[in-house]
């Protein structure tokens, strides 16, 4: 791994092929407006991290034969060369915060392709091929032209004086969640809750005020971290949502993909679940998928390190909305649905494998979630109700 982020570059040598070993190289930071040719050069190469560069320009053979995960967030990319459908292994393509106006037709055959983020861009239309990729279970894509406007949700307003902030409690990629005390107007007691305060950059998934409007727009439900209300008032302009707190000790499922797994979580190894845990975990997270497809949003990022729980029981919500986006009407909408759908799936196979004994009931339903027909799988309300 060769990490040279946040420096002053704009070039990489032209030998960089001699590094024979190399598999993952990050740039982010620095001053590229051209991905350097030479890194198609590099045998073995599969991951590649230019956030934040200025990049203008992907030459086709900058892309190596192996390439796996390309980030290239956050830059002013205006077109894609077809090459980039012609990786066989392509898993991962993170692009949000561009200026593209279309995708190569090329990766309508990435068969590998699991996960998909071009929120923020200038597509005037999502491909058809992208609703048929065999494997995509991850698709983040607001505040794109052809992304419907997002229905406006009434939402309390929080005067920032009255909250008292206490502990932090996690970071995340759009913001810092602090435990916080909350004294409502007219109230003789204050709440205690979470308070969500906003970075206001630029993050992998998309723009941090979609992620305000989504949650917002999500509504109540005992399986969302569902928001309260919307913070006014900071003394530094930052946004922010006063949510839930959840009870102590509820804690993440997984932890986020690693550069080995690339796409997928990554769980303690010491961790089983018993049949009921799994059942409840499994019901959990459909309900809450199901209740944001009725609400119009797909969640785009349903995974279990968004998934917080008890630790014992299987008791849980699901968090994070930094992916979210509006669902189109009719049948687009429904293929994005079954988008989710596979998430929800890979979810269920990796609950299994954790299982103190078989579960072939939800076997059977986890197959038909993953499914490489995306046409063949099922609604999320359907799920709940072969769960129910």
């Amino acid at each position: 791994m060769l990490d040279l982020a946040g420096n002053a570059l704009s070039a990489l040598p032209a030998d960089m092929g001699r590094f024979a070993k190399l598999r993952v190289i990050f740039c982010s930071g620095n001053r590229f407006e051209r991905l350097p040719p030479s890194l198609g050069d590099c045998a073995a190469l599969s991951q590649i991290g230019f956030r934040a560069t200025g990049l203008r320009e992907i030459p086709k053979e900058s892309l190596p034969p192996r390439l796996r995960w390309l980030t290239a967030t956050d830059n002013a990319l205006q077109t894609l060369p077809d090459a980039l459908g012609e990786r066989p292994l392509l898993q991962k393509l993170m692009l949000s915060g561009n200026r593209l106006t279309r995708l190569p037709e090329t990766l309508a055959g990435a068969d590998s392709l699991e996960l998909l983020r071009i929120s923020a861009n200038r597509l005037a239309e999502l491909p058809r091929w992208v609703m048929r990729l065999p494997r995509l279970a991850w698709l983040a894509c607001a505040g794109n032209p052809f992304e419907p406007a997002p229905e406006p949700a009434p939402a309390p307003a929080v005067a920032w004086h009255h909250l008292r902030i206490e502990a932090a409690l996690g970071e995340g990629a759009s913001g810092l969640v602090h435990r916080a005390r909350w004294h409502v107007p007219g109230g003789t007691e204050s709440l205690v809750v979470a308070v969500k305060l906003f970075k206001g950059r630029m993050t992998s998934d998309g723009l941090p005020e979609r992620e305000m409007a989504a949650c917002l727009a999500a509504g109540a439900h005992p399986r969302l971290t569902s928001a309260l209300g919307a913070v006014i008032g900071h003394p530094d302009g930052l946004q922010g949502l006063v949510m839930p707190l959840l009870p102590n000790g509820w804690r993440p499922l997984a932890q986020p993909p690693s550069l080995e797994s690339c796409s997928r979580d990554v769980y303690d190894p010491p961790l089983r679940l018993t049949p009921e845990s799994v059942r409840r975990l499994a019901l959990a997270t459909a309900e809450a998928a199901a209740h944001l497809h009725r609400r119009g949003l797909l969640h785009g990022d349903l995974y279990a390190h968004n998934i917080l729980w008890d630790g014992a029981k299987g008791e849980s919500v699901l968090s994070d909305f930094g992916a979210a986006s509006t669902l189109p009407p009719g049948e687009s909408g429904l293929a994005l649905q079954r988008i989710e759908a596979c998430a929800w799936g890979i979810l269920m196979g990796e609950l299994l494998d954790r299982a103190t004994e078989p579960m072939h009931s939800l076997q059977a339903i986890h197959l038909q979630c993953v499914n490489p027909d995306p046409a063949a799988r099922p609604l999320m309300a359907e799920v709940v109700a072969a769960l129910g």
